[in-house]
């Protein structure tokens, strides 16, 4: 089944819903049984429902994996797959550039809870041996990065990592499974923050992984359920009624952000581009190699570096909405120094490179004359 049919036929049979076309919101917290000590499919709402299921089994499919699970958010998906990978006196090794919210997950909850957390630079997959110890049991990689869009080779460190019995996960958000299937690249789990570009119209929080590995479903099947981060059935059918257009949603935020990456890099107000699409990109052909396309998310260095000069920027946008989140199909702006990665101490900002100088753009699905216009605009 080709990608775009997955994305409208996946994970739900509508004979088994009195032949609803689309998945039915099943707004229960539990399920009748006929009799005592009776095995339902679905007996508590906080372990599954039907409506819960349809996506998971739909995610699955789009990830080419064998189970899938929805959680409350991005944030409690990735803390399934620590809290279902790691041990007290474990130690995760993740990428240096990662969404700040990760960062935070992991030096303020899982640090202080016995587990040892190291950030490594792994665009070089040869560095990746020596950064590895005898207590490393998961490797945490984005690809690309939140917000410089930096990339690494998953099938080269995950080979490299397999090798020293460490598992690996990436956070598949930036270039959801349209354009890029980690676990086909090896790796042993895919996560996406669901709020963005799998919802794609801003108006759910979700989170989403994938496995092909039954022990680790079990594991983390457990760990969903006893620590109980679910979504509700209304936000499961938002998701998947946002999944059925990802292809297309996908198409023009890609066509959009090359337009947007190609205009901001010669105009006199930018210092630096970052996108994967542009042939100066220093990892350019790993992305043509890896990802069928280059995403839907450019970042700048403005030229005058300092928050003022950002701020005024992202005030005289129209069309670009300053906020938080990225993905949907409205353009919108972040202020990542003091939004996305507001709570990274400073020094670990300024050692990667996030400047107060610095917006990230997420280009919607508009007409793309007027996203240029208003950028035109604004920086002049």
């Amino acid at each position: 089944m080709k990608f775009a049919t997955k994305t409208i036929h996946s994970g739900y049979d509508h004979h088994q819903h009195n032949r609803a076309l689309m998945p039915p919101v099943y707004q229960t917290s539990a399920f009748a049984h006929d009799h005592v000590g009776e095995v339902l499919e679905f007996g508590y709402a906080r372990t599954g429902t039907p409506t819960r299921a349809a996506l998971e089994a739909c995610f699955a499919a789009l990830e080419n994996a064998t189970h899938g699970f929805a959680f409350g958010s991005g944030m409690a998906a990735i803390d399934a797959v620590l809290r279902a990978t790691l041990q007290p006196g474990d130690e995760v090794l993740a990428v240096a550039d990662l969404y700040g919210g990760a960062y935070r997950l992991l030096t303020k909850v899982m640090a202080p809870a016995g587990i040892t957390v190291r950030f490594a630079d792994l665009t070089d997959p040869a560095s990746l041996a020596d950064a590895l110890t005898p207590a490393t049991k998961l490797l945490w990689l984005e690809s690309p990065t939140n917000p410089l869009l930096n990339l690494v080779d998953i099938a080269a460190l995950t080979a490299i990592a397999h090798r020293h019995g460490v598992k690996v996960a990436v956070d598949n958000t930036f270039a959801t499974p349209y354009l890029q299937n980690p676990l086909d690249l090896g790796a042993d789990i895919v996560m996406h923050s669901a709020t963005k570009y799998l919802g794609g119209h801003s108006d759910v929080l979700l989170g989403l992984v994938a496995v092909k590995d039954a022990e680790l479903a079990k594991s983390i099947k457990f760990i969903q359920n006893a620590t109980g981060g679910v979504p509700g059935p209304q936000d499961c059918f938002l998701t998947l009624r946002g999944i059925k257009t990802l292809h297309l949603r996908m198409e023009r935020h890609c066509d959009n952000a090359e337009r947007v990456a190609a205009f901001l890099a010669t105009h006199p107000a930018i210092e630096k581009v970052f996108y994967p699409g542009l042939a100066d990109h220093p990892q350019h052909e790993l992305a043509r190699r890896q990802m069928r396309r280059f995403g839907g998310v450019v970042t700048v260095y403005l030229k005058d570096d300092s928050r003022a000069a950002a701020s005024r920027v992202a005030e005289r946008l129209q069309y670009f909405l300053l906020a938080e989140s990225l993905g949907g199909v409205e353009s919108l702006v972040n202020h990542s120094y003091t939004m996305s990665h507001g709570g990274m101490p400073p020094e670990q900002k300024a050692a990667l490179g996030i400047r107060e100088g610095q917006l990230r753009f997420s280009v919607g699905i508009e007409d793309i004359d007027d996203l240029l216009a208003d950028l035109a605009q604004a920086l002049a």
